[in-house]
This record gives C-alpha cells, sequence and structure tokens, in this order.
C-alpha cells in the first residue's frame, strides 16, 4: 500500500512544478492521508527513479526520453499527460564561425554526448541527436551529412539539485566547441540562453523559428505526465486530485507572468534574462497537459526516433501506455470548482 505521493520533475516550466511551488501538490497528497516528497530532496539512493520511474506512489513530469525508454524497458507507467513548451533550441557555432544555417552544417563535426550509464540517462545523447536531425533536415539533410563526435557527459548523473547542477548539465559540449574539438553544438533551455551569451556563441540554426512542430519535438516537446501503475490503480483519487491541482495551476499562470518568471528561475538556477530568452513572452498561457491527438501523434515520433537510434530496450505500443480517464475526472473537477483551494 502507498503511504507516500513521491513527485519528481525537470527544471523547466511545468504546471505541476508550479503547483508544487504553490504547496499544492503536498495539500493533495495530506487530504488523502498520505506523505508527500519530492526525489530532488530525498537524497541520491532515490534518485534513480526518476529515470527508471520503478518506485511505488511516484508521479513524473519530465523530459520524455527518460519516460520512454523507462516504459520500454518494462517499468510499470501510464502516461496521463502531455505538455508542449518550446524552450529555445539551437545549433551553436563558435564566436568566430561563419556558419549561419543548416545547410552549412554539411561536413561539419557535430557534439553529440557519449553514452551515459544506460539508456534513460542517455537523454543528453538523444536530445543532440534528434536536435541535429531536425536542423539538418531543414536543408534537405541527415546525420550522414555530418560527422558525429562524442563529447565528455557525466555516466552516472543523479536527480539535478541547486548543489549538482552544473552548466554542464545543460551546455554538453561548450568546452569542445571554445578548443575547436567540434564545430557545433545542440542546446537548449534558460541556462544554455546565458551560457551562450557568456562566451560569445553564436546561434547557426534557430529551431524554435520552424513552424513545423514535428522539427522541434525533442526530449522536452512534448513532455509527458506518467504515474507508476500501482498508484494509479490503488489510489486514483490521488492521480485525479494531482493532475487538477495541475491544471489548477496552468490556469493561475495564464494570468501571471511575473509569477511563473520567478519560479523558473529558481527551478533553472538562471537569471531573469535567460529565462525571457527561453522561453519567451507567452508560454505561461500553454502550460495546461493535454492527451490531444497531435500530442500523441508528436511523442510517438520521439518514441520512433528513440528506437531508431538504439535508446530503448524495445519498442511498444504506445495507446497501450496511455490512461485518458485521470486527466478527463481532473478537468471535470477543475469546471465544477471542486479542487480544494
Amino acid at each position: 500500500m502507498t503511504e507516500t505521493l513521491w513527485y519528481t520533475r525537470c527544471p523547466v516550466p511545468t504546471a505541476s512544478g508550479l503547483a508544487h511551488s504553490l504547496g499544492w501538490l503536498g495539500d493533495t497528497a495530506a487530504a488523502s492521508g498520505l506523505e508527500f516528497g519530492v526525489l530532488q530532496d530525498a537524497g541520491p539512493e532515490l534518485a534513480g527513479h526518476h529515470f527508471l520511474h520503478d518506485l511505488s506512489g511516484l508521479v513524473r513530469e519530465g523530459g520524455n526520453v527518460p519516460a520512454i525508454a523507462a516504459r520500454a524497458q518494462g517499468s510499470p507507467t501510464r502516461l496521463i499527460g502531455l505538455t508542449w513548451i518550446d524552450e529555445s533550441q539551437a545549433i551553436l557555432v563558435g564566436p568566430d564561425s561563419e556558419v549561419a544555417g543548416p545547410a552549412q552544417l554539411a561536413g561539419l563535426r557535430l557534439g553529440i554526448p557519449a553514452w551515459a550509464q544506460d539508456q534513460a540517462r542517455s537523454f543528453p545523447r538523444a536530445m543532440a541527436l534528434h536536435g541535429f536531425a531536425s536542423a539538418l533536415r531543414l536543408a534537405g539533410l541527415t546525420l550522414a551529412d555530418a560527422i558525429v563526435t562524442e563529447v565528455t557527459v557525466e555516466r552516472n548523473p543523479q536527480v539535478r539539485t541547486a548543489v549538482r547542477e552544473s552548466r554542464r548539465d545543460v551546455t554538453w559540449g561548450v568546452e569542445e566547441l571554445l578548443r575547436g574539438e567540434v564545430d557545433a553544438i545542440y542546446v537548449k533551455g534558460a541556462r544554455a540562453q546565458e551560457v551562450a551569451r557568456e562566451h560569445g556563441l553564436r546561434v547557426a540554426v534557430d529551431l524554435d523559428a520552424t513552424e513545423s512542430k514535428r522539427l522541434r519535438v525533442n526530449n522536452g516537446t512534448p513532455r509527458p505526465i506518467t504515474v507508476h501503475a500501482d498508484l494509479l490503480e490503488s489510489r486514483p483519487e490521488v492521480v485525479i486530485g494531482f493532475l487538477a491541482q495541475s491544471l489548477r495551476a496552468a490556469d493561475w499562470a495564464a494570468g501571471n507572468l511575473d509569477g511563473v518568471r520567478e519560479v523558473l528561475q529558481r527551478e533553472t538556477l538562471s537569471g531573469p534574462l535567460g529565462v525571457a530568452a527561453a522561453y519567451g513572452e507567452d508560454f505561461h498561457r500553454g502550460l495546461h497537459p493535454s492527451l490531444s491527438d497531435e500530442r500523441l501523434e508528436l511523442i510517438g515520433i520521439q518514441k520512433q526516433f528513440l528506437y531508431t537510434h538504439g535508446f530503448l530496450a524495445a519498442d511498444f505500443d504506445l495507446e497501450s501506455w496511455v490512461a485518458r480517464e485521470p486527466l478527463e475526472r481532473a478537468r471535470e473537477l477543475v469546471a465544477s470548482g471542486q479542487v480544494p483551494a
């Protein structure tokens, strides 16, 4: 029997992260007679569950690479929501580089993080590969038209905390780019924006500028909310309450850009300029999770990319992963005003 509602997330804009910061997730757990725990605060002995998602009572909102990889290797999870927040994906080159578009990536050395301890923890590699593949596709090219050059990455990363966070956590390959060992790197997010400015790195390809969402699919787009099947089966009301508070937080965020940015600065360890540059002016209006056909199609594209490039232990049926009822029930709670304020 689950005694603790465990929660884990990545340091990015999420409705559940806001609900946690506002104290609402803890309230939901308490109302159901459960303790509330956050993996980021629980210590290294529990940190691996962020990637493996094999802890009973865990709800996770974070990058899709670990979530999909965990499902592929048999972790009993269900997909209960998807969010989409563009977060400043770009291909960067050195200060003196003349590369100014995707076609010029042909023949260049692309900095790709090495494999980590396992497939789920190799999300930096997956991110860079998919980011470069999308950039090259804009010019009718593929990864075969460039030179994949491995850059170092921590072999055994744990869940990020303020103590463990480092610039390399979001900007793998910066040192190699500055030393001239690679010609381009993939970056995303608020800290990446700040590091690029600090070193005078140039944007060669702005992936966020592409109109096609398909070309912006990556680890955080779309971002899944997953739950351990034991929690969903034994305490469905807790899962519904979690989603209802997330929806309520998304409503709050839609009219409170400054408040959301304050939370993000703490979450990403970035300054206001980094957050503004990474997420823009309108992201706070689109934090609501959904399981729309479009988002499911996009997560399916990511799943196929990961399987094709060796990040999944096995393929699996996407529809069998999806649990629609909790989000539908949560919407009903919010619409009826039954979510505790």
